[in-house]
């Protein structure tokens, strides 16, 4: 059974929700990156999301759009990021996957990239720009190595369209909780439930929420209809301030974020 749908299937036992942090690679270096994932998932975070730095981003906010710069800046590479995702992934109790946009896959060999993931251990793909007429294919190679393939569906998404991401999607779902970019918001849209009720009665995969979600009231609000919870732009603005205090402090401040919203997950997300 792949990775993902193993952690998924404890969750139900446990009667538990997905904790997701996002993370980008090589904000500030990639061996602060390597020391953010054991923080993060010490402190409980059930899969970890870890962004490929890109000069184009397609639904990113200007926090994580800031990141992305300042690792490109660094000279970050992409087979840097795979190494160091092989040198932490397997140690970590928690599984490893990584936001990419396609035009960097499609640059690096969409077959190549994910047998690369595979061999470095991570567990999952989340591609926010993959056309759905190419979905199937990549989500063959994608089966065919055991890595899951987590698409989105956001509130635009017309419905047929929907069936059709999730029909190709394993792993999870990644429902985006907003239209536009991601940011940390201090409302969600009222809509949101229902638009999660009726994909959930479409689909057997779990359905993770994203975009938006920033403090302990959003996840109690969310949890009883998610599956998981996706938290980005607030956790890459705690780490942009390491710049202005240690990185050991600044490891302890996104830890102590993110247990907290992992109390007030595991509080109110139980069923």
């Amino acid at each position: 059974m792949p990775a993902i749908d193993q952690v998924f299937a404890e969750l139900r036992r446990q009667q538990r929700k997905a904790f997701i942090p996002f993370i980008t690679a090589g904000d500030p270096t990639l061996e602060v990156t390597q020391k953010l994932l054991a923080e993060l998932v010490g402190r409980g975070s059930t899969i970890c999301e870890l962004g490929i730095p890109y000069s184009d981003p397609i639904a990113d906010g200007p926090v994580i759009q800031a990141s992305y710069t300042r690792a490109l800046e660094h000279h970050v590479r992409l087979d840097q990021i795979f190494d160091t995702i092989g040198t932490t992934a397997p140690g970590l109790s928690a599984p490893v996957v990584t936001m990419v946009s396609y035009a960097i896959c499609h640059r690096y060999g969409t077959q190549r990239y994910v047998q690369r993931l595979r061999e470095v251990g991570a567990a999952g793909i989340i591609v926010p720009d993959l056309p759905v007429d190419e979905s199937p294919e990549f989500a063959k190679l994608c089966q065919a190595t055991e890595i899951s393939l987590i698409q989105l569906v956001t509130p635009t998404t017309p419905r047929e369209r929907a069936v059709r991401i999730a029909e190709t999607s394993t792993g999870f779902l990644y429902y985006v909780s907003v239209t536009g970019i991601t940011g940390e918001r201090t409302e969600l849209p009222a809509d949101l439930l229902d638009n999660v009720a009726w994909l959930r009665a479409r689909t057997d995969l779990p359905i993770c929420i994203g975009f938006g979600i920033s403090t302990p009231e959003h996840v109690r609000r969310l949890a009883p209809v998610a599956d998981g919870l996706i938290v980005g732009s607030a956790i890459v603005r705690r780490v942009a301030d390491t710049g202005n205090q240690s990185v050991p402090q600044m490891l302890e401040d996104v830890g102590q974020y993110v247990a907290e919203l992992i109390a007030a997950l595991d509080d109110s997300g139980s069923s």
